[in-house]
């Protein structure tokens, strides 16, 4: 947990999506803070449909000489865990699907992976059997950071002068959710990110179409000025987006490399959580503190709901929107909803039978209603529960536990803060604000607040 950013003046400022209708929290029944105990039953986990693996573009048949040649070099490679993974990638379709930004395949990308130089302080084998094992289950990553151990402490300190580096609550969920859900649903592209962020350019580009952030292309460029990504314009609708993790990013994976202990992060982990909170933070993150700036965020942790959904539609290439469900007033406390449940649980399962998963934010609360926390979960599909109602197969990088967990309609849709979801299935249920506005305006607010501050200090000084 300690995840999520939930300062109320954040939760209110970057709702992107309001839907039209309001439900109302009685002051005498606050929402419930208990946690449903974990059901493993992954048999009855409903799968939608993924777009990406239709039967027209499934090979599950290793058909030119150059396929052949890669796969059994990577079979000698391997060790016999790993082999039964990838032959299970093989035989599903997901070795040589090629639905990345290149058209390369995911096992071009595993080949690379094993057979040209990694960056320094890097494993090949180490890298390529981390992502094998994140496509083969997703659910095997975590945020979980590991410890500095006593051999590297000296070379921490130096680096970060001082500065507390020993996470014990990480606030990478938002990143490792996103990460989960590019394994999840883009095998293939998650292997180019994981061959370009381990390789010794540390770098992966991806063309993005410039009206899925924005519908004016200039509203367009200024999301990505304002994220400070690097890139590159091609034409009107065009850009080359160049990913990369901070610089401290290759510490923390060298040790998970070399001392890795059970349930911490992978090194590949760290290499994917670094750069999405780069690209969501405004390229200010810190992997050796987990800590960032940035100029649209009060807090030094996490990423708030606006730079989420930027990190997401650039990732995927794909217009999403932040519908905000719940009404947060300005004491962090939790007054009502933007619309009712139905229509949350319709949005959310419509976007399920679309094959997308659905990275939501929820809060948890006090007897007052006064939210204590947030966290970042990806809903994964639902199914039908005995008593007629849905129950909600989850994702959590933060639970310490490698599968599904499952939620009941009851507990988890008051908890849901926002939710990001395809514009096609909220646009006939709110009244869209496309996120640059919302960005913008936010942006306005925070600096007039730091300016006014600056102001009051100057004042006290003098």
């Amino acid at each position: 947990m300690y995840s999520y950013n939930i300062n109320s003046s954040q939760y209110n400022n970057y709702n992107t999506v309001k839907s039209v209708k309001a439900l109302n929290v009685s002051n005498d029944e606050p929402v419930k803070d208990s946690k449903p105990s974990f059901t493993s039953n992954p048999i009855m986990t409903q799968i939608p449909f993924n777009p990406s693996f239709a039967a027209s573009n499934l090979r599950t048949v290793l058909s030119s000489n150059d396929e052949k040649n890669k796969y059994n070099e990577l079979t000698k490679l391997l060790d016999k865990d790993s082999r039964k993974q990838l032959n299970v990638l093989l035989k599903t379709g997901v070795l040589l699907n090629s639905e990345s930004n290149d058209k390369s395949t995911t096992l071009d990308n595993l080949y690379k992976i094993a057979t040209t130089p990694r960056a320094q302080g890097l494993n090949n084998i180490v890298i390529l059997k981390d992502t094998i094992a994140a496509i083969s289950d997703p659910h095997v990553i975590t945020q979980q950071f590991g410890n500095i151990p006593p051999q590297y402490k000296a070379q921490v300190a130096s680096l970060e002068n001082g500065h507390d580096v020993n996470v014990e609550h990480s606030g990478t969920c938002v990143s490792a959710s996103i990460e989960f859900n590019l394994a999840d649903k883009h095998p293939a592209e998650f292997a180019r990110f994981a061959e370009g962020l381990s390789s010794p350019a540390m770098s992966v580009k991806k063309d993005i179409k410039l009206n899925n952030l924005a519908d004016n292309t200039l509203d367009a460029i200024w999301l990505l000025n304002a994220f400070e990504i690097p890139y590159e314009a091609k034409d009107f609708n065009k850009a080359t987006l160049t990913f990369a993790p901070d610089k401290n990013a290759i510490v923390r994976a060298h040790i998970q490399t070399v001392d890795r202990d059970k349930l911490e992060r992978s090194a590949l982990d760290v290499l994917m959580q670094s750069t999405f909170m780069q690209v969501g933070s405004q390229q200010s993150y810190d992997s050796l503190t987990d800590k960032r700036a940035g100029k649209f965020n009060q807090n030094d942790k996490g990423l708030i709901e606006f730079e989420k959904t930027f990190t997401e539609s650039v990732v995927e290439d794909k217009n999403k929107i932040s519908v905000t469900y719940q009404t947060v007033d300005e004491n962090a406390r939790l007054v009502g909803y933007e619309t009712d449940f139905n229509t949350m649980k319709k949005q959310i399962t419509d976007t399920l039978n679309l094959g997308e998963n659905v990275i939501i934010g929820y809060t948890q609360v006090d007897n007052n209603n006064t939210i204590i926390n947030g966290h970042e979960i990806t809903i994964t599909g639902a199914k039908v529960g005995k008593d007629g109602k849905l129950i909600f197969i989850c994702n959590d990088t933060d639970d310490n536990v490698s599968k599904p967990v499952e939620y009941s309609e009851d507990y988890l849709l008051p908890k849901i803060h926002h939710a990001a979801l395809p514009q096609s299935v909220v646009t006939s249920d709110v009244g869209l604000v496309e996120n640059w506005v919302e960005g913008l305006k936010t942006y306005k607010e925070l600096k007039s607040q730091a300016q006014m501050k600056n102001s009051q200090n100057f004042q006290i000084a003098a």
